[in-house]
Parts: structure tokens; C-alpha cells; sequence
């Protein structure tokens, strides 16, 4: 059961692509995980469903799963080789591509919050460092120390990799270490789109290393003609891709259904190395939610309020 049929309102959200290994998977975890899914759904669907537009919904929606330590984003953020946290994140509004985006920030709780002020704030569109941080400060976000953002896992993980590296062992391709996002699509009652993405990044990644979730057309796109995007996975394939923005070109010029373009695009990073998946809604509320990996967390609600969510390769759970 997807959302493949024209809603007067709906919301998809990922947890990102390359998911944990099933042998890993306790039932603890996996519950644990689809409950985090669920909490961020409900989040978004109580916007819509009150009347609330496509931004604020995606923008709760990632905030939920900002503050679940499980995804990689906020809280769960994975470390860079120097052992400290640097995230990104971006929002888009479908309406007029009015859009907002921070690379490289450290401090805020909830960087999607960052993402929306410098959109709502600035005259521009992308900001990093310190004049990110000064932004964030002038407008009373919630800031948080290292300690909030350390998470046990995520520093083993780095650990791991960095021995790897230190003994010439070769790449196990693990998709969990290799991308991690979050993300959110909405369509609401007056037929507005919008698109929310935040991450942590890639494990041991280079400090200063930018991925595809604030670049507007790679990982986060929304335009009210066509769709909105945001991808999880191997950002530099989906930055060279130019992902979301050629789903919007396909559907925009070649007629091509929502469903066809994301998966295509998909399909084809996957051919070049690009590992990972989106998520979509059109203008219609239709959902697709392609990836070319081993699973993407991902879930889906439309206006029964009855939320889907699945992890690999399976049928969604309902409610």
C-alpha cells in the first residue's frame, strides 16, 4: 500500500538510505525504529490535517527526527574523521522556490530551524560557519553543547572506520556508515509543496566535506508545477545528478509521471555508484519512494491519518 492515488493531502518522510543490516536488527531496534518513523509522521500529519501548510509540516515532521537519536541528524549526527559533528540542512516551498539552507553547522538542536531562517530571514538562500551560527543566535534558536549530540553508536562507528583506514583494510561498503539522512515531502489542503532535509553526513568524512541535502536540485527541490524531492544517500553521485531538479525536468517536459522520473533517476544513480533513494509527492499528492539500495527508512500518511512506515525491502506496517 502506497500513496498512488491523488490526496488532498499527504506527507512522506525518510530516515535515510543504507540501513542497518537485518542480522543487526533486534526486535527492540526495529520497533524502535519504526516508532521514530511514526512519531515524525504524526508530527507533519497534525499540520495538515489542522489546515497548516506544506512547510510547517515538513518542518515538524524533521524535527522529530532531529531529535530521535536513531537517524542521522541533529542528535544522531555521525562524526566527521576528526571527531566532531558537522550537519546540514535545507527546506524549500513549493510556492515561489523560496528556499533556505546551513552547511557545516554545529550548535543548533534542530538545524532544519537554522535552514528556515536563513530562508525566512536573509536575503539568501545558503550560509555556513560562524554567520550561520550568528543568524541562528539573533533569532533565539534553541542551541545545545557536544554532549547532547554524542551518541555511543555513532562514535563507535567512527572509531571502526578509522582503524579500517589505519590498517589498509579494504571498504566493506557498509550503506549505514557511507550516508545517512533525513527528510521530509508534503502536499497540503491549498495543493502547496514543500521539501525538508537534514543530515549528519558520511561517517569519517573530510572536515568541511558538503554532501547533496543543502544543495537545492541534488538532494532537496519543491515546485508547486511537479513535485518535491528529498533524497538520501550518496550525495556527490546525486549532486552531479543534478537528482531532484531531473525528476522535476522529466515530469515538467517529458510528461513523465511522478512515479516513473523518481524511479528512473534512482535507478540510474545506481548504475554510476550513486547509492541511496528519495522520497516524492506531485502536486496531486502522490507518493513514490524508490531507492536502489538495501533499505531506506521511510514512511508515508495521508489525510485517514493512518500511518505506513517500512525499513527494507517489504510491506509497509499500517498504524
Amino acid at each position: 500500500m502506497t500513496l498512488s492515488h491523488p490526496q488532498p493531502f499527504a506527507l512522506a518522510i525518510h530516515g535515510g538510505a543504507g540501513t542497518i543490516k537485518r542480522s543487526a536488527l533486534t526486535p527492540a531496534l526495529t520497533e524502535g525504529y519504526h516508532a521514530g518513523l511514526r512519531r515524525a509522521l504524526a508530527a507533519g500529519h497534525e499540520v495538515l490535517a489542522d489546515g497548516g501548510s506544506a512547510l510547517d509540516a515538513v518542518t515538524s515532521a524533521v524535527m522529530a527526527l532531529e531529535d530521535e537519536p536513531l537517524f542521522n541528524a541533529g542528535r544522531g549526527a555521525v562524526f566527521t574523521a576528526e571527531g566532531v559533528q558537522e550537519m546540514d540542512a535545507a527546506i524549500m516551498d513549493g510556492r515561489d522556490r523560496a528556499a533556505g539552507a546551513v552547511a557545516g553547522l554545529f550548535g543548533p538542536r534542530n538545524p532544519i530551524l537554522a535552514a528556515r531562517a536563513v530562508m525566512e530571514h536573509t536575503e539568501h538562500v545558503l550560509l555556513i560557519g560562524e554567520g550561520a551560527l550568528d543568524l541562528c543566535r539573533r533569532q533565539g534558536l534553541a542551541m545545545e553543547e557536544a554532549p547532547y549530540f554524542f551518541t555511543q553508536p555513532r562514535w563507535d562507528a567512527l572509531q571502526a572506520e578509522l582503524e579500517r583506514r589505519r590498517s589498509g583494510a579494504p571498504d566493506d561498503g557498509d550503506e549505514q556508515r557511507r550516508h545517512g539522512t533525513v527528510g521530509a515531502v508534503a502536499r497540503d489542503r491549498d495543493g502547496n509543496l514543500a521539501a525538508a532535509t537534514s543530515t549528519g553526513g558520511m561517517t569519517a568524512k573530510a572536515k568541511g566535506r558538503v554532501g547533496d541535502s543543502p544543495v537545492f536540485g541534488a538532494g532537496t527541490f519543491a515546485d508547486n508545477i511537479t513535485c518535491a524531492v528529498s533524497a538520501t544517500g550518496h550525495g556527490e553521485h546525486f549532486i552531479r545528478r543534478c537528482a531532484a531538479h531531473e525528476i522535476d525536468a522529466r515530469m515538467r517536459w517529458a510528461g513523465q509521471s511522478l512515479e516513473r522520473a523518481a524511479g528512473d533517476v534512482v535507478d540510474e544513480l545506481g548504475v554510476i555508484g550513486g547509492s541511496g533513494g528519495l522520497i516524492a509527492i506531485d502536486r496531486d499528492g502522490r507518493v513514490a519512494l524508490p531507492f536502489n539500495c538495501s533499505g531506506m527508512y521511510r514512511g508515508a500518511i495521508g489525510p485517514e491519518g493512518l500511518p505506513m512506515t517500512a525499513i527494507h525491502r517489504e510491506e509497509f506496517r499500517i498504524g
